[in-house]
């Protein structure tokens, strides 16, 4: 049984893959006669336009993927017509910038079908000893979770194979756990496929850059990355609400330092900023490649305690996690991400 799954597995990952690497080339060019473009500013990094419709190579990928190894259901079903809604309410902002607000509109209708009428509901959690049962606020907490994942991947979104390669981790990851666990259901599939169709991505999207995800690549990314994390709580497969946080520390972590960050400034937390983490790195002198591997190396290492958390010992996860989570806020308290240093200040 496992060695057909594995099989299928591989081919699943193999025709995913090659699809999206070489249907790439076609989306750059639809983004540039859309004008679904990067453009320059003093806020962005790159120096050239850049096309950004990413996004929608990685999610044909995936249709792709379904159409040939998913056996329809409710359940996938509403995975689709809320993956849908995230990627219209994506591209319509990657071709022309839309408000904060209606973004929100968008991801909300993809949460609210895909845990309304899929059951993607995140009832319990246990972890670090705690147990919570969140009991009628099961569905807006599970939509709340799910708006947050995918506002998180998007904000970290800042610099060449950065989103890609830690969602690229977070898949790898989750595969690793539930392929040891025999726990091979849809989540283990969704997992596949997605890691596949992100590769395919990074082979056109690490530095330098030829195409960008985009809000339609970053969020759903993250809209699916919530959907697999909570049918992993669901399914009891990941045993704990720490996991799937943990392997998005970078950008959770991220995202709550730029909330931090502009209260204190009195700014609105939508108002874009450049003093996220790989902004920070950056200004050390180090390359956006540099930046990148670094941002790698910290998140595979959330990965490997994650790991050692499940399958080893939790004892060795929470060291793993403890040290790692010390670096980060050393750096934060030492750079500008949270507060504006004036040796640091240009």
């Amino acid at each position: 049984m496992h060695q057909d799954i594995l099989l299928k597995s591989m081919l699943v990952f193999v025709i995913t893959f090659l699809l999206v690497t070489f249907i790439m080339p076609v989306v750059k060019k639809i983004a540039k006669h859309v004008g679904a473009m990067d453009i320059p500013n003093s806020r962005k990094v790159h120096k050239v336009p850049i096309p950004r419709f990413g996004g929608l190579g990685i999610y044909i990928g995936f249709m792709i993927g379904y159409l040939l190894f998913f056996e329809p259901d409710s359940l996938m079903n509403s995975i689709l017509i809320g993956s849908f809604f995230v990627v219209l309410t994506g591209i319509a902002d990657d071709i022309n910038p839309i408000s904060p607000k209606i973004k929100l509109i968008g991801q909300f209708i993809a949460a609210f079908i895909v845990v309304v009428f899929g059951g993607v509901v995140l009832r319990e959690i246990d972890a670090l000893g705690l147990y919570l049962n969140f009991g009628i606020f099961s569905y807006p907490i599970s939509i709340i979770f799910i708006m947050a994942c995918m506002n998180c991947v998007n904000l970290i979104d800042g610099l060449d194979g950065l989103s890609g390669g830690i969602c690229a981790i977070f898949y790898m990851t989750v595969i690793v756990i539930l392929f040891a666990r025999s726990q091979l259901g849809l989540e283990f599939l969704l997992s596949i496929i997605m890691l596949a169709s992100t590769m395919g991505f990074l082979v056109h999207n690490f530095y330098p850059a030829t195409i960008f995800s985009g809000d339609s690549g970053s969020m759903f990314q993250g809209y699916i990355i919530s959907v697999i994390a909570i049918l992993g709580f669901k399914n009891v497969t990941v045993t704990s609400f720490l996991i799937p946080v943990i392997l998005l520390a970078i950008p959770f972590l991220d995202a709550f330092f730029a909330i931090i960050r502009r209260a204190l400034k009195g700014e609105k937390i939508t108002c874009p900023d450049k003093m996220h983490i790989h902004h920070q790195l950056l200004s050390y002198g180090l390359s956006q490649r540099t930046v990148v591997l670094i941002i790698y190396a910290v998140d595979l290492l959330f990965a490997i305690g994650s790991i050692m958390y499940v399958l080893v010992k939790r004892e060795i996860g929470y060291v793993f996690y403890l040290v790692v989570f010390i670096i980060v806020i050393i750096f934060v308290l030492k750079s500008n991400v949270i507060f504006e240093h004036k040796k640091n200040k240009k």
